[in-house]
């Protein structure tokens, strides 16, 4: 089975490579000549034009950052695409836009899946993503294959896309507020003057953890920012549930609270780095520095 794979970033680049590791024919896409140059080095075959990443392909997966790239992308790859072959969109993206993908990918002969993806880089590595996954019956068994092979766990949430991304689209929610609220919180600790890393240890193993905090605070402790997942995706990410919210008439204090400080570390500098750098506006403000003992 031949995979196009479009997107060899923190996650689409392990992504790829697990499909390597399983068996599957790979060519992999991305303008970044370090991306290509690692997926070559893994043994696949690295191209910068996705037309070329299409040809032949029973299956092209797109593991871009927005829907104006999945939109570029597939503008010079879907003439070079076979026709009834499918396209899989790993990105997260508003769910009226994942709709009309699919709508748009149906009048031009090809299947459509869409199949966000959760976990991070780690899991990424592993091969134990989640993937929320939304799409006609031909499209998921299509794809299935390639997706048991990155994947811990697949959600099938229905026939009609954007379902996926409705699901997923929650889920940055959580993840957006948590993210900041683990900064908020270790930021006000460090202000007071608790020790960082004791904070750390004690929260981690208390009703105040959440897997955000888990993950990020030793980030911000190690003074590491670099990004695995950066502050601009979630600038993107809760736009995205903002924008649902005005659609819907629903009210998003949280989400809207989040996204500022975001914007905020987008502003100041911070958006290429880490998300957990969001500790940063927090560190300006109060003339502090979130530093453990791996940072020193």
């Amino acid at each position: 089975m031949r995979i196009g794979f479009v997107g060899l970033g923190a996650m689409g680049g392990p992504m790829a490579v697990n499909l390597l590791r399983k068996g599957f024919a790979v060519r992999g896409c991305d303008r970044a000549e370090r991306a290509r140059a690692a997926f070559a080095a893994a043994g696949g075959e690295a191209v910068e034009d996705p037309a070329i990443a299409a040809e032949d392909a029973a299956l092209l997966a797109l593991a871009v950052a927005t829907a104006e790239q999945a939109d570029e992308v597939l503008e010079a790859a879907l003439p070079a695409l076979p026709a009834g072959a499918a396209v899989v969109l790993h990105a997260t993206v508003p769910p009226a836009f994942a709709r009309a993908l699919g709508a748009r990918l149906a009048r031009s002969g090809h299947l459509f899946l869409d199949a966000p993806i959760s976990g991070g880089r780690a899991k990424a590595e592993a091969g134990e993503l989640v993937i929320m996954a939304s799409g006609s019956d031909a499209a998921f068994e299509a794809a299935r294959p390639a997706l048991e092979a990155m994947a811990a766990k697949i959600f099938r949430l229905g026939a009609e896309p954007g379902l996926a991304s409705t699901v997923k689209m929650i889920n940055q929610l959580l993840a957006g507020v948590h993210i900041v609220a683990a900064c908020e919180a270790m930021a006000l600790g460090v202000r007071a003057g608790a020790d960082p890393d004791t904070l750390f240890e004690i929260i981690t193993q208390s009703a105040g953890n959440s897997w955000m905090f888990a993950n990020r605070v030793p980030h911000i402790l190690a003074r590491d920012f670099a990004p695995l997942s950066a502050v601009e995706i979630f600038v993107k990410d809760l736009a995205i549930v903002l924008d649902a919210g005005r659609a819907l008439r629903f009210p998003l204090p949280l989400a809207a609270a989040a996204h500022q400080q975001f914007l905020a570390a987008a502003a100041a500098g911070f958006g290429r780095e880490d998300d957990s750098a969001v500790v940063k506006v927090y560190e300006r403000l109060a003339g502090i520095e979130v530093k453990g003992r791996a940072g020193s």
